[in-house]
């Protein structure tokens, strides 16, 4: 995943239901994005984000009756949670087909949000590449409560389920449970694989000296040029792998990665909850972030999802949005902190970026400051007017540039961003673009964005969701609203005490 400069940690501290009690959490400290004129920096990069682990890190606070951390809150996260339902690419190549709408901001007036959507290839089974896994469980005296080291183990039989003759797993333990507890074994010793995992128990100190590596070496023992070679780290986050220079870890991943090996991580409990580890391992190892809180959460990500998670499309994903500044006088990415590049990184294959797997979707906001709209910046005394470069009703030119799995150039993908997406009233817009603005709105809010008007609060976010629903088959969208307005509830309990 993409490797931008590492971002600074805090330490937050709760209660849980009322009741004071120490955390030791960490979070990247991530401003959010600033505003920036178009005549001055006209082109926004970033690599692509398909990580769910902060939606349901904050879904925990708010169910315990708890604010979330405002650096625990990263929008896109919470924005790619969900299903857009966009149209789908009729064909592996390009395995990229876009969704783009212009509509009004309703948080701040004169501007307007560009809502662009990235819908991946969904490969039909026969398509599916066999899974070389190594699951690297944490076993320390940590991991022991029930919302740990039983559900890691509940998750892991959840994925036993998926595999078919052609994968392939491993398990390593650290702390506890020291070594390889399962040598690579194929997908039909589904009751051995299950046995190795019923005897893992939690104790011990969370040092994991070559865990990491022998897990490593176990993935490459199975390697396969033509299969998915993974390693699975389950953690509370409160993770050592005997190698204490934090800038040497996230060396060891991403040298590992060379050899054709990924790493993803899951993330389980709270109170030592290290997100910041977490994302670096993940961002360096190529892989995913997840955040798992409750067994419906682990069958979404290892039985419906597996393959959005498992079954690459597409690596080293990077969006550019160049912005015309005949059109745009501002423009602000939302969310994204923590996944910014520079201009020139988007044309060097050598920068590494996100991963995109089987049917996964991306989606990203900017707001923008329309010709014409007051800005909220200043023109500068002595810079010469911009002039325009494009056609007169575009906007801005988005760029997409991919490498198909296993392969060291990119493509690219491109498309103007032109009057004929825009939409004059959000009532009207499509429904994936009302939904992606309300979850916008909501996480602007938890972590008090500057940049969203004072008179915008979570009774406005709620009435776009419920104007946003739709079909809602899994109920996930109904899940969100009671979120939402378990935000208020914890809003005012914070201020009463």
């Amino acid at each position: 995943m993409a490797q931008p400069s590492a971002p600074q940690s805090m330490i937050v501290t709760g209660s849980a239901r009322g009741q004071p009690r120490m955390d030791t959490e960490r979070y990247p400290d991530a401003t959010p994005n600033p505003v920036k004129r178009t005549a001055e920096d006209p082109v926004s990069t970033f690599s692509i984000d398909v990580d769910t682990a902060s939606y349901a890190n904050v879904r925990r606070f708010l169910n315990e009756g708890e604010q979330p951390p405002t650096d625990a809150v990263r929008v896109e996260e919470l924005i790619n949670y969900f299903d857009y339902g966009y149209a789908p690419p009729p064909n592996r190549q390009p395995p990229f087909a876009t969704t783009v709408a212009v509509v009004p901001s309703p948080w701040s007036q004169q501007r307007r949000l560009v809502h662009i959507g990235i819908q991946g290839y969904e490969l039909p089974p026969r398509e599916r590449p066999p899974l070389n896994l190594v699951f690297l469980i944490d076993t320390s005296g940590s991991m022991g409560g029930p919302d740990r080291l039983p559900l890691a183990k509940k998750a892991i039989d959840l994925l036993i389920d998926q595999l078919g003759a052609q994968d392939r797993v491993a398990i390593v333990a650290y702390a506890g449970s020291a070594g390889a507890v399962l040598a690579p074994t194929d997908g039909r010793q589904k009751l051995m694989m299950r046995c190795a995992v019923g005897s893992l128990r939690a104790g011990g100190s969370t040092a994991g000296g070559e865990a990491l590596a022998l897990a490593y070496d176990l993935a490459k023992q199975s390697f396969d040029p033509k299969a998915v070679n993974r390693v699975v780290l389950l953690t509370d986050g409160d993770f050592n792998v005997g190698i204490a220079d934090p800038a040497r870890l996230k060396d060891f991943v991403a040298e590992r990665r060379k050899d054709g090996v990924y790493l993803s991580v899951y993330g389980f409990g709270r109170g030592n909850y290290n997100d910041v580890m977490m994302q670096a391992l993940a961002q360096n190892g190529n892989g995913t972030a997840a955040y798992i809180d409750g067994l419906t959460e682990a069958r979404r990500l290892f039985r419906e999802d597996l393959p959005k998670s498992f079954l690459p499309i597409a690596d080293d994903v990077k969006i550019q949005v160049e912005f015309n500044p005949a059109a745009v006088v501002e423009y602000r990415l939302i969310g994204y902190e923590t996944r910014l590049l520079n201009r020139e990184d988007f044309n060097n294959d050598r920068v590494d970026a996100g991963e995109v797997g089987s049917g996964a979707s991306v989606t990203a906001l900017y707001e923008i400051t329309p010709v014409g709209a007051r800005p909220s910046t200043d023109p500068l005394r002595y810079q010469a007017p911009a002039r325009a470069g494009g056609p007169a009703d575009e906007l801005a030119f988005l760029k997409i540039r991919y490498k198909p799995p296993g392969e060291d150039r990119s493509r690219l993908i491109s498309r103007p961003i032109t009057a004929r997406d825009r939409v004059g009233d959000l009532a009207q817009a499509p429904e994936a673009t009302r939904w992606a603005v309300a979850v916008a709105g909501f996480a602007q809010i938890l972590r008090q964005d500057p940049w969203v008007a004072a008179d915008f609060g979570l009774d406005d976010v709620e009435a776009l969701v419920q104007g946003a629903r739709g079909a809602d088959p899994d109920g996930e969208r109904a899940e969100f609203l009671t979120l939402v307005r378990a935000a208020e509830d914890a809003r005012h309990a914070a201020s009463a005490r």
